[in-house]
């Protein structure tokens, strides 16, 4: 299983993160909610280890869900939180709990953004090849 590491700083106006593999490589930039305590649907979520599982959205389409049943974290709930995608976005207005990846940070209208979402999203499905991976959150 491939692993890979989420490297947080925390904003009021939203997280901001990149994403590294085992070898310490960037992959990509993330984009969450500001965190507001794990609040459902408001919240980035909380760190820890998931399990990131292939997934099909009805919104979203092909994405990954996350998963860690320890963390109150599961892909169809009953739980804490549940339904947390990786899936293609720019502001953190636009996530509800969910990450979303881009090439860069940026500064886009009047909000930080991550830019090309949809380029990384691709990159990051190709990397992950519709196979599970862990991914550990951190503070960085």
């Amino acid at each position: 299983m491939k692993r890979f590491e989420l490297k947080r700083r925390y904003f009021p106006h939203g997280t901001y993160s990149t994403l590294h593999r085992e070898d310490g490589s960037q992959v990509c930039v993330m984009v969450e909610r500001a965190w507001k305590n794990n609040a459902q649907g408001e919240s980035c979520i909380t760190e820890g280890t998931y399990t990131m599982y292939p997934h099909k959205s009805p919104k979203f389409g092909e994405c990954y869900a996350l998963e860690a049943k320890a963390l109150g974290v599961t892909r169809y709930g009953p739980s804490l939180r549940s339904h947390i995608l990786i899936h293609k976005a720019n502001y953190p207005s636009q996530l509800q709990g969910c990450l979303a990846p881009g090439v860069d940070f940026g500064f886009v209208g009047d909000e930080w953004a991550v830019v090309k979402s949809t380029a990384a999203f691709n990159a990051l499905m190709r990397e992950l090849g519709g196979e599970p991976a862990s991914l550990t959150i951190v503070k960085d």
